[in-house]
């Protein structure tokens, strides 16, 4: 009877540490994918509440050729207040990056939602015919075609 019972508990036993130990790297694994889905939960929210509308009237002349500058406004059509600085946005202009733009909010010092910013890009030489501007606010992205002559 004892031959019997010593095998067995030995075998009892390493069946418990091999559990203890898939066990234990299964919480680690399940806890890994909890943090990452918190974090990326936490930057979903934030694309959600952001967005931007380019309100400016493509025939209203937004290229100035005699300064060659290029005005834009845009709306905080979002949910939660922009960083009223041209750091919040990239703008490229034909499939080139601008730099060298300001960004001033019409009514008021923050850019919070339904207010409208001005931006004004400079140095931007354009030739005569259709022109596109993609502006990125965060993670939100407009796309505005204009004409000049």
């Amino acid at each position: 009877m004892a031959e019997i019972s010593v095998p067995t508990l030995i075998l009892f036993i390493a069946s418990i540490v091999i559990a203890a130990g898939v066990a234990g790297v299964l919480i680690d694994t399940v806890s890994g994918i909890s943090n990452a889905v918190d974090d990326r939960g936490g930057d979903v929210s934030k694309s959600i509440k952001t967005d931007a509308e380019i309100i400016s009237d493509p025939e209203a002349g937004v290229y100035d050729d005699v300064n060659n500058t290029l005005t834009l406004y845009v709306k905080n059509t979002g949910i939660r207040t922009l960083p009223a600085d041209s750091a919040t946005v990239d703008l490229f202009v034909d499939g080139r990056y601008q730099t060298s733009l300001t960004l001033t909010v019409v009514s008021g010092s923050e850019w919070s939602p339904n207010a409208v910013a001005e931006i004004v890009v400079s140095d931007v030489s354009l030739s005569a015919g259709d022109h596109r501007v993609k502006l990125v606010v965060d993670t939100d992205e407009e796309t505005f075609e204009f004409r000049t002559t």
